[in-house]
């Protein structure tokens, strides 16, 4: 295959879980324009048939639907059903979580319950339910959202964290034990990124800028950047990689801070 064509996704069924907003948004809007057929999927229903909506209008191919990620039967179902009608699910990408800012001390085991069962329960179902397709028809990729915090912590972020962490080990678990039947296994760990998620934090300067200057370029992402490396990993371009994490963290796993010493 042409270099210039191994990006593209012409051809491929994508199902995006978690596609309302954010990320996943604009992963969904992102499969689509390099050909994809996208499943968009969200607990938020008329947040998610609208983004199907605006990418028909902007000449794609999508449709939108509800689905509960911590529902097991509905994302079967769900998945079923788009193997169903397309005869195919080349990908499958999980963006959503939700972080509760607390000290160890102060969480409650409502809240843990609340951010595992999201997080780490709903990836893990999301990941199991679309191995038994792909492993099936011998072929796809799964692609699960991970975080920095599954490598770096700080105060407030232990449950996130260790969900974070998690999904991680399940994708290289998944990817030792679904290669034989030709299905990667991935996961994407962002850094610091405009999304809803961070709305709370990105509106206090402090908070924003203090999270700006952890990384080595300086700044927060746009979900838009968050858009190459998911279709990387969905397309023929990434044919030989699994297990793996991609950090797209601008550089923030990779320094100290961004302290220059005197005379450098």
């Amino acid at each position: 295959m042409p270099l210039t064509d191994q990006m593209r996704l012409d051809g491929k069924v994508v199902a995006v879980i978690g596609a309302a907003s954010g990320i996943g948004k604009a992963v969904s809007h992102g499969c689509a324009e390099v050909g994809a057929t996208v499943h968009c999927l969200d607990l938020d229903e008329s947040a998610v048939k609208e983004v199907a909506t605006h990418i028909r209008k902007s000449k794609g191919i999508a449709h939108g639907n509800f689905l509960d990620l911590r529902n097991t039967e509905q994302v079967s179902s769900s998945l079923n059903r788009i193997h169903e009608i397309e005869k195919r699910l080349d990908v499958m990408i999980c963006t959503p979580s939700i972080n509760v800012r607390k000290t160890l001390l102060d969480y409650t085991d409502q809240e843990f319950d609340r951010v595992v069962e999201l997080n780490l329960k709903g990836a893990f179902i999301a990941l199991r339910e679309t191995g038994r397709i792909m492993t099936a028809q011998q072929s796809g990729s799964i692609i699960l959202y991970s975080s920095i915090r599954s490598q770096v912590v700080e105060p407030g972020q232990s449950v996130y964290a260790a969900t974070k962490a998690g999904i991680v080990q399940l994708v290289k678990t998944a990817a030792a034990e679904f290669a034989e039947n030709g299905v990667r296994v991935n996961a994407i760990a962002p850094g610091i990124v405009k999304t809803p998620l961070t709305a709370q934090i990105s509106s206090n300067e402090l908070w924003y800028r203090a999270y700006a200057e952890k990384s080595a370029l300086g700044r927060w992402a746009e979900t838009s950047e968050m858009v190459g490396p998911a279709v990387f990993l969905s397309s023929n371009s990434s044919s030989y990689i699994t297990g793996t994490v991609l950090y797209v963290d601008g550089g923030w796993t990779a320094i100290d801070g961004r302290f220059k010493p005197p005379g450098t």
